[in-house]
C-alpha cells in the first residue's frame, strides 16, 4: 500500500493545465493573458483544482508558442507584467491553490542573450552553453540526427563555421548540460521563481538533456532511427536531476513533474520514486501513440484499444510495484483532443467525455485536466492549412507532400494530428468569440462554441463539468483512489476497459464501454467471489441516466462508465 505523507499532498490533488495564449484575453489583442487567468480563478476553485499549471509566459519570439524562451526571468509583455504575475500569486494563495510553471531548459531560443553571445566566437564565455560541432569530414551536418519538427537537427552558423544542435525548431538551440555553468544557471532561474512563491515545476522534455558526447550517426537498427537513442534518458540524466533536487526541489519542497519523451517504465520509476530524490511524478506518452501507424505520428490508423488498455495496466502495475508515481492525462497542449481520438465527439459527446474522465480519474497517480476537456471540447473543424498556426504542423504539411501525399491527403493528416487541435481558444459562453476576447483571436475558434461552453455546462447539473467536479472531490474523499492496488478485470474484452483498485478494507471498480454499441461485461468468477459477491456496494459516479443493476454481469449502454466502491 502507498502511504501519503503530508509532504506528498499532491498525490490527492488535481492539476489544471492553462495554455495562457488561449485561456482568456482581457486586452482585446486576441491573446490570453495573466489577468485573464486571475479572472477565472474562482471557476477553477469551484471545479476543485489544487494546482494550476501555467505554460510558458516568459519573453519569447513565440516560434514555438513560448517554448522558445529568450529570457527566463521576464514576463512576455503579451501576457502582462511581473506585477500581474505577483497579483496572480496573491490570488492563488487566497484560494488555497498553488502555481506550477513550465521550465524549458533542454533548449533556449536563439534570441536568448546566452546564444547571441555564444555565436560571436569560439572562445566566447558563453560558447559552451550550447552544443557545437564542426561540419562532417566531407562537409555538411555533423551526423544524421533528425529534428522532432522535421529535417536535420543541426543548423549552420556562418560566423564560426560550426553547426549547433536543435532537436526541435531551428530557433531552439539545445543547451549543453555537460557544462557545469549551464546547470547552475538552470538551478538559479528556478530558485528565482520559487522565491516568488511558485510551488511546482513542469520540466519540458527533461529526459533529453544528456547527449552521447560522441554524437554518432544513427544506423537505423532501432526505429525510428532519428538519433533519439543517443539522447533519450542519457547516461547522466539522473545525475543532473538529482543535482536539481538537492539545490532546488528539496530545499523549497516543490512538486515537480518531468515530461518524458520516448522514455521507459524503468527510467520513470527512477525519476519518480521518492527515495531517488528526483521528480514527484512523470508524464509518459506511450498510451497516446496507439493510433500511430508503424509508430509514426504522421501516419493514421484507428487506435488499438487492447494496446491502450495494456499500456495503462503496465504503467499502473509497474510504477506501483516499484514506488513510482504517474501523472495521469488524456490531453495537453501537444495532443489532439482525446474525445475526438478515442470516443465520439458527436452524438455521444457528453457520455464519451464523462467515460474518458471516469476511466482516467480512477487510476493511481495525479490527474491533469487540460483546459476545455472539462466541458467536452472536441477537435475543431479545419478547412485549410492557412488556419493552422503550429510550426510543427505547417512544416509537416510540406514534408508530407514531399513524401508523395496530395495536398488533400496531407491536410487530412494535419487535421487529425496537429497540436493546434488543443490550442483553440477556451469556450466560455455563446457570445462572439466564445467570450475569449473582444478582438480577433490569435487562432480560430471551433464553430460549435455556441453549444459547447462553460456557461452552458454550469447551467446543467448533469453536465460534463459537474462530472469532473465530482471526480475531483472523490479523489480527496476516497483513500482507495490514492492507495489501492491496480488489478485489470476485463480480460481483453473488445469494447470494455474494467479494472479494480484494492485495499484491505475496500475495492473500487471502474467499468467503461469504449464503443458506440450496447455491450455486456461479466466479472471473472474468482474476482467476483473474493471481492464482490454479497458485499455492500455503492455507486460513486456514473454517466447514464439508467444505471445497470449491480451484479456479476453488467449491461452497458454506449460509452457507459461507472465507478463503484465495495466496502
Amino acid at each position: 500500500m502507498v502511504n501519503t505523507p503530508e509532504e506528498q499532498w499532491w498525490r490527492k490533488s488535481t492539476v489544471y493545465q492553462v495554455y495562457p495564449k488561449s485561456f482568456k484575453d482581457t486586452t482585446g489583442n486576441g491573446t490570453g493573458d495573466i489577468n485573464g487567468l486571475i479572472g477565472k480563478l474562482d471557476y477553477l476553485q469551484e471545479l476543485g483544482i489544487d494546482i494550476v499549471w501555467l505554460q510558458p509566459i516568459y519573453v519569447s519570439p513565440q516560434n514555438d508558442n513560448g517554448y522558445d524562451v529568450a529570457d527566463y526571468r521576464r514576463i512576455d509583455p503579451n501576457f502582462g507584467t511581473m506585477e500581474d504575475f505577483e497579483e496572480l500569486m496573491k490570488e492563488l494563495k487566497k484560494r488555497g491553490m498553488h502555481l506550477m510553471t513550465d521550465i524549458v531548459v533542454n533548449h533556449s531560443s536563439t534570441e536568448h542573450q546566452w546564444f547571441q553571445e555564444a555565436k560571436k566566437s569560439k572562445d566566447n564565455p558563453y560558447r559552451n552553453y550550447y552544443i557545437w560541432r564542426d561540419p562532417a569530414p566531407g562537409g555538411g551536418v555533423p551526423n544524421n540526427w533528425q529534428s522532432k519538427f522535421g529535417g536535420s537537427a543541426w543548423q549552420f552558423e556562418e560566423t564560426t563555421g560550426q553547426y549547433f544542435l536543435t532537436l526541435f525548431d531551428k530557433t531552439q538551440a539545445d543547451l549543453n548540460w555537460e557544462y557545469e555553468k549551464v546547470r547552475q544557471e538552470v538551478a538559479d532561474l528556478m530558485i528565482f521563481w520559487a522565491e516568488k512563491g511558485v510551488k511546482g515545476f513542469r520540466m519540458d522534455v527533461i529526459n533529453l538533456i544528456s547527449k552521447d558526447q560522441t554524437f554518432p550517426d544513427d544506423d537505423g537498427s532501432i526505429a525510428p532511427g532519428d538519433g533519439r537513442k543517443f539522447y533519450t534518458d542519457g547516461s547522466r540524466v539522473h545525475e543532473y536531476i538529482k543535482e536539481l533536487y538537492s539545490k532546488v526541489f528539496g530545499p523549497y519542497n516543490l512538486v515537480t513533474v518531468g515530461e518524458m519523451s520516448s522514455t521507459t517504465l524503468e527510467h520513470c520509476i527512477r525519476y519518480s520514486n521518492p527515495q531517488e530524490k528526483e521528480f514527484s511524478m512523470t508524464f509518459n506518452f506511450h498510451h497516446l501513440k496507439v493510433d500511430y501507424k508503424n509508430g509514426q505520428k504522421w501516419e493514421l490508423k484507428p487506435y488499438d484499444f487492447e494496446e491502450l488498455k495494456e499500456l495503462f495496466s503496465k504503467w499502473q502495475t509497474g510504477m506501483q510495484r516499484a514506488g513510482g508515481w504517474n501523472a495521469l492525462f488524456w490531453n495537453n497542449h501537444d495532443q489532439p483532443r482525446a474525445l475526438s481520438r478515442f470516443a465520439d465527439d458527436g452524438e455521444y459527446r457528453s457520455e464519451s467525455a464523462k467515460m474518458l474522465a471516469t476511466t482516467l480519474h480512477g487510476l493511481q497517480g495525479t490527474p491533469y485536466v487540460y483546459q476545455g476537456e472539462e466541458i467536452g471540447m472536441p477537435n475543431p473543424d479545419w478547412h485549410d492549412i492557412s488556419e493552422f498556426n503550429d510550426i510543427e504542423s505547417t512544416n509537416m504539411y510540406r514534408i508530407l507532400q514531399e513524401r508523395g501525399l496530395t495536398s488533400v491527403e496531407a491536410l487530412e493528416v494535419i487535421r487529425e494530428r496537429s497540436r493546434d487541435n488543443s490550442r483553440t481558444p477556451m469556450q466560455w459562453d455563446d457570445t462572439e468569440n466564445a467570450g475569449f476576447t473582444n478582438g480577433k483571436p490569435w487562432l480560430k475558434l471551433d464553430g460549435r462554441y455556441r453549444e459547447i461552453n462553460v456557461q452552458r455546462e454550469q447551467a446543467n447539473a448533469d453536465s460534463i463539468l459537474f462530472h469532473y467536479k465530482k471526480l475531483i472531490q472523490l479523489r480527496k474523499q476516497e483513500p482507495v483512489i490514492t492507495d489501492g492496488i491496480f488489478k485489470r478485470l476485463d480480460d481483453q474484452h473488445p469494447e470494455v476497459f474494467a479494472y479494480a483498485r484494492i485495499t484491505d478494507a475496500e475495492t473500487l471498480i471502474i467499468v467503461s464501454n469504449f464503443s458506440s454499441e450496447q455491450t455486456a461485461f461479466t466479472f471473472a468468477e474468482d474476482f467476483w467471489s473474493a471481492r464482490a459477491e454479497g458485499r455492500d456496494t455503492e455507486l460513486l459516479i456514473g454517466n447514464t441516466r439508467h444505471t445497470p443493476s449491480w451484479g456479476k454481469t453488467l449491461e452497458l449502454m454506449p460509452y457507459a462508465s461507472y465507478m463503484w466502491i465495495i466496502r
